[in-house]
C-alpha cells in the first residue's frame, strides 16, 4: 500500500468505472468492496446491468495508456490472449460519406468486446490485496451522521433469498453506479441541493450483430470500417474485429431511426449506409448471434462541481457524473482519467469531495464539448449554438473535408479525438494550413 488513507473504501457498481475506481483505492485502503447487482465474476459475455454491453464500444487510446499505466502489461496481454489491435488512425474511417485519408498516429486500438475488455481489467482488480467483489447485492441507500455532513456507510441488501438489508460501514463511499444514479435523490433525502442537469436529446440506437466472414481477405487487412453518422449522411456504422476471429457490428440510428434486428431487415439497412462498404463485408458471412437493440435517449451531465455543499467521504464517478453519447466512445477513457485524478487526490490524504468533483469536472469538459457540439449539428436537437459552436463547426466541417486528401489531418484529429492531444494540437499553423488546403484540395473535383 502505497498511501494509507483508511481502512475501507466501498465502490457502488462494478463495471468499468467503478473497477477503475476500486483499482487506485486499492493504494490507499485496507480494505476495497465492491457492490454490484450482477453476477460478474467469470464473465465475458454481456449482463443485464451494462445495457450496451452487447454492442461496439471503443477504448479511446488515452483510456488504453491508461489502462497499461495501472495494469502493467495489459495490453501486451489482450494481444496474447488474441485480441486484435491496430493503429487509431490507420482504421477505415468515412466521415460525411468519404473516406479520410489513413495517417499513422502510434496510438493502439484495443478491439475487444466490452464483456471482454471488462472481465479481463476486473481479474487484475480483483486480485489486489484487499479488494473484494460482493456480487448479487441491491443498493438500498447511504447511511450518514447525525449532522449528514458526512457519509459513513452504504445500505446493501444480497438477492438470496430471505436476505435482510445489512449496512456497511466505510472511510470512504464512491458512486459508479451509471447514468441511473440515485445520487441526485440521495443528496436530497439528506437536505442537500440536487446538481443542474444538463441533457442533450439524440434518440440513438445502435443494433448488433455478430459475423464469421466466410474470407477474412474481404477486410483487406482492415481493423475496423466506420461510417460515421453525421446530420449530412444520418446512417452510421461500426464495424470491427474481435477476439475469436468475428466481427461485430454496430449499425446507428439517430432521432428515432433504428435498424432492424432480424438478418435480412439488418442486411438491407447497411445497403443504405453512404457507402457500401459494410453490406460488401458481411452480405454473405455467417451470422453467429441473433440481433440486439439498444437505445440511448440522452447525453446527460450533472453539475456536481457547482453545488455550494456536498456530504463528506462520499465521490460520484463515471458516468453516474457525465453519460456521453456512446457513439463517440468517450465514456471508458473518461472514467480511466477521473482515475488518475483520485490517484492524485488520494495522495495528497483524505479526499475532498467538492475539489475532486471540480476536477473531474475539467477532465469531463473536452470531451463533453465534442460531442454535445457535434451532436446539435442535428437541426432536431435541441441546445444552445453559440456563435462559438457555429465557428467550430464550420472548422471541423474543413478538418474532415481536408482530412480525406490528407493523412497528417487525419492523424492529428484522431489523436485529439483520442483525448491524446489537445484541442490546441488542431490550430497550430501548420495544421491551420494543412486544413485550409486541404478543404480546398478536396472541395475541387466536387465543383468540376
Amino acid at each position: 500500500m502505497t498511501n494509507r488513507v483508511g481502512e475501507r473504501a466501498v465502490v457502488l457498481g462494478g463495471s468499468m468505472a467503478g473497477l477503475l475506481a476500486a483499482r487506485v483505492l486499492a493504494d490507499s485502503y485496507d480494505e476495497v468492496l465492491v457492490v454490484e447487482r450482477d453476477t460478474i465474476t467469470g464473465t465475458t459475455t454481456a449482463r443485464k446491468g451494462v445495457g450496451q454491453g452487447r454492442h461496439v464500444h471503443g477504448l479511446l487510446a488515452r483510456g488504453q495508456q491508461i489502462l497499461d499505466e495501472l495494469f502493467p502489461g495489459f495490453t501486451d496481454e489482450a494481444v496474447e490472449a488474441g485480441v486484435p489491435t491496430g493503429d487509431l488512425g490507420e482504421l477505415r474511417w468515412f466521415f460525411n460519406g468519404r473516406r479520410l485519408s489513413p495517417g499513422t498516429t502510434g496510438l493502439i486500438c484495443v478491439s475487444a468486446t466490452r464483456p471482454v475488455l471488462e472481465s479481463r481489467v476486473r481479474e487484475r482488480v480483483a486480485a489486489l490485496p484487499g479488494v473484494v467483489l460482493l456480487e448479487r447485492h441491491d443498493i438500498a441507500g447511504l447511511v450518514a451522521d447525525d449532522t449528514r455532513d458526512t457519509v459513513t456507510g452504504v445500505r446493501v441488501q444480497s438477492q438470496e433469498p430471505g436476505a435482510q438489508e445489512r449496512t456497511i460501514e466505510a472511510d470512504l463511499v464512491v458512486d459508479a453506479t451509471g447514468r441511473g444514479s440515485r445520487t441526485p435523490l440521495w443528496l436530497e433525502e439528506f437536505g442537500y441541493e440536487r446538481p443542474d442537469e444538463e441533457r442533450i436529446r439524440i434518440d440513438l440506437s445502435y443494433t448488433t450483430r455478430k459475423f464469421r466472414l466466410r474470407d477474412d481477405a474481404v477486410l483487406d487487412g482492415d481493423l475496423s470500417i466506420n461510417p460515421v453518422s453525421s446530420p449530412s449522411h444520418r446512417r452510421g456504422a461500426f464495424l470491427s474485429r474481435i477476439e475469436g476471429g468475428l466481427v461485430v457490428v454496430s449499425l446507428t440510428g439517430v432521432l428515432g431511426d433504428s435498424a432492424p434486428a432480424d438478418l435480412p431487415g439488418f442486411l438491407e439497412w447497411t445497403r443504405t449506409l453512404p457507402v457500401s462498404d459494410i453490406h460488401d463485408v458481411i452480405h454473405d458471412a455467417e451470422p453467429v448471434d441473433d440481433g440486439a437493440v439498444f437505445r440511448y435517449p440522452a447525453s446527460q451531465r450533472r453539475r456536481y462541481e457547482r453545488l455550494s455543499r456536498f456530504p463528506n467521504r462520499f465521490l460520484v464517478f463515471g458516468d453516474a457524473a457525465c453519460s456521453f453519447n456512446p457513439v463517440y466512445g468517450q465514456g471508458m477513457t473518461v472514467a480511466a482519467l477521473e482515475a488518475l485524478v483520485l490517484r492524485e487526490h488520494l495522495s495528497r490524504g483524505e479526499v475532498d469531495p467538492t475539489a475532486f468533483l471540480a476536477d473531474i469536472a475539467q477532465v469531463i469538459e473536452v470531451p463533453w464539448q465534442f460531442s454535445a457540439g457535434a451532436d446539435l449539428g442535428y437541426p432536431e436537437v435541441e441546445g444552445e449554438r453559440t456563435p462559438e459552436w457555429e465557428a467550430s463547426g464550420a472548422f471541423m466541417a474543413a478538418l474532415h473535408a481536408a482530412a480525406v486528401v490528407d493523412g497528417e489531418v487525419t492523424a492529428t484529429f484522431m489523436r485529439v479525438a483520442g483525448l491524446v492531444a489537445t484541442p490546441d494540437a488542431l490550430m497550430s499553423p501548420d495544421m491551420l494550413r494543412r486544413v485550409e488546403e486541404g478543404a480546398a484540395k478536396a472541395a475541387a473535383p466536387l465543383a468540376a
